[in-house]
């Protein structure tokens, strides 16, 4: 009788749960053959760009390195439930990044919002789809220092986003850019996964970061930086004290962003993480720190009036 009851207990946890559990929260991996590939690229394509780059120049001015977004709403009505999310969602998720980046000295800036009702394109824009061909192929606005964001409805299966990697751009700038669940922006109706942190995942890949964990589900310390413990699994939820690698130094990093913790479980990128974007942004996409002072305004001197 016992047994049964845990039984029943088990399966309604598990079927509150299910909503929770069944989302994707990334549709990019990488093979150890095509990583290999390109860090080997990218070795010798970075040091190109670093020897010809003065925002390297080792002096204490802050330089920031601005990123212009455009966001295009795909919508399938003109309801919430369609995908027509506000102009101040948009804004919120805008600021929420540039909170989440804080410390990187990229400073992501709106641009443009445009809106486009297409039920195809809202269901069905998935990676390597016809549909998200034909939606970016329409509506791809700028160059490889613009980032593009498509929020649609996922509605062929339970992702919450996906990017392109920045040493793809070349030959294929059309189909640069970042998809989302429309419904993981900040106050969206995705349970744990709205707080606008599927974006800032979604952009560490278009800005060139991989996952903290192996795509290949290894040991092997993939990610290209060095201040991320070796992980050999993404993370659900938020389980303290997870450690997938115990062989090797660390905990998994289950509250860093390219993870896939649960949105309130995700705070923190590395200094490792922070540096790579900078050298990839520059390497493929041209973005520069440019040194930045903040705006200081001086007052006249105000004098008694006089008797």
């Amino acid at each position: 009788m016992l047994f049964f009851a845990f039984f029943a207990l088990t399966a309604v946890a598990s079927a509150l749960a299910a909503p929770f559990a069944n989302y994707t929260r990334c549709g990019n991996a990488i093979s150890p053959g095509e990583r290999d590939a390109v860090e080997a690229k990218f070795a010798i394509d970075s040091a190109g760009a670093l020897a010809d780059d003065d925002s390297r120049i080792p002096i204490t001015l802050p330089r920031r390195r601005t990123v212009h977004v455009v966001w295009h709403i795909i919508q399938e009505s003109n309801s919430l439930s369609g995908g027509a999310i506000s102009d101040d969602a948009v804004r919120q998720s805008i600021t929420a990044m540039n909170q989440h980046y804080k410390g990187s000295n990229f400073n992501f800036v709106l641009d443009k919002i445009d809106r486009t009702t297409n039920t195809d394109w809202f269901r069905y824009a998935t990676q390597g789809t016809a549909q998200q061909t034909a939606m970016k192929k329409a509506l791809h606005t700028g160059d490889a220092k613009t980032l593009n964001v498509y929020s649609v409805g996922f509605k062929s299966e339970s992702l919450l986003g996906y990017a392109t990697w920045p040493w793809n751009f070349s030959g294929n700038n059309a189909d640069d850019g970042v998809v989302i669940l429309y419904s993981s922006v900040p106050g969206g109706s995705t349970p744990q996964f709205n707080q606008g942190k599927t974006l800032s995942h979604e952009t560490g890949h278009w800005l060139g970061v991989y996952h903290v964990f192996d795509d290949n589900y290894t040991c092997n310390d993939t990610d290209g930086v060095a201040d991320t413990p070796a992980q050999s699994q993404p993370s659900y939820g938020c389980p303290t004290n997870k450690d997938s690698c115990p062989s090797k130094p660390g905990l998994d990093s289950i509250h860093n962003y390219m993870d896939y913790s649960d949105d309130p479980c995700m705070n923190t990128f590395t200094a490792g993480q922070f540096e790579r974007m900078k050298t990839q942004a520059l390497t493929y996409r041209g973005i520069k720190g440019v040194i930045w002072l903040p705006t200081i305004t001086f007052l006249p001197p105000s004098f008694p009036t006089a008797l």
